[in-house]
């Protein structure tokens, strides 16, 4: 999948819903006027490989199945996924290296149509404490710039990340990885469970390639008005 050329192109839709209905509605208002939509586990627990060939049909798909087990386990899921012809596939860093080039090694399987493979570095929901709670010291950043390397090197081609860690990695490894940001909150927004936000502007500002929206865009009277304000606010 090529980076985004358009404003517009940056915006990925969160569709994060276990009603196929509200999924394939809110699909079909937003497919023009994004980059591709995002399937992730609540769709795809419910509705499985069909969800996401609903969805492939209206725009490029990033399915955020965050694929983490041990690397014949996830070389096995990717081949599974390679038929459904996702644009984007995530799996954790924190798989580690093996993981990682396994699933680089399933996917290739499927030559140039391949997914991209993104490597999800630390949720966004995480803050220092928390991770200092799961035994990991030195807060966010250290362990986002410690698993980028590490999946980067393994063969992933991007990654996931808060808008607070864009810059430093741009800084660190340049413009080649791919970026596709969550935590994305439009000012005015609660940030719910998001403990690391930026704006959608500041996201893009800083070196994003993608954000992803969900509930401004999901939750909002007019879902397909709330995803065109958000591109008409970012960056050319």
């Amino acid at each position: 999948m090529a980076r985004p050329s358009t404003a517009a192109a940056r915006l990925i839709p969160a569709i994060d819903t276990a009603d196929p209905a509200k999924a394939a509605a809110l699909a079909a208002a937003l497919a023009a006027r994004c980059g591709a939509l995002k399937l992730g586990l609540e769709l795809f627990t419910a509705e499985g490989p069909r969800a996401v060939r609903a969805m492939a049909a209206l725009a490029p798909v990033f399915l955020d199945l965050k694929l983490h087990d041990i690397p014949n386990t996830v070389a096995g899921a990717v081949r599974s996924l390679l038929p459904l012809k996702p644009a984007m596939l995530t799996l954790h860093g924190a798989g580690g290296p093996a993981m990682i080039a396994a699933a680089r090694e399933a996917a290739e399987k499927a030559g140039a149509a391949r997914p991209v493979l993104l490597a999800v570095t630390v949720l966004t929901s995480l803050d220092a404490a928390t991770l200092a709670a799961t035994g990991i010291a030195g807060g966010p950043v250290q362990q986002v710039l410690r698993l980028a390397r590490l999946a980067l090197e393994a063969g992933a081609d991007g990654l996931v990340c808060s808008p607070q860690e864009v810059a430093r990695i741009r800084d660190a490894f340049g413009q080649a990885p791919m970026l596709v940001v969550p935590g994305v909150r439009p000012a005015g927004h609660a940030a719910g469970d998001q403990a690391r936000t930026a704006t959608p502007a500041e996201a893009v500002a800083a070196g994003a390639d993608w954000i992803v929206v969900g509930r401004p865009i999901t939750g909002a009277a007019d879902p397909a008005a709330a995803a065109a304000a958000i591109a008409e606010s970012l960056p050319a």
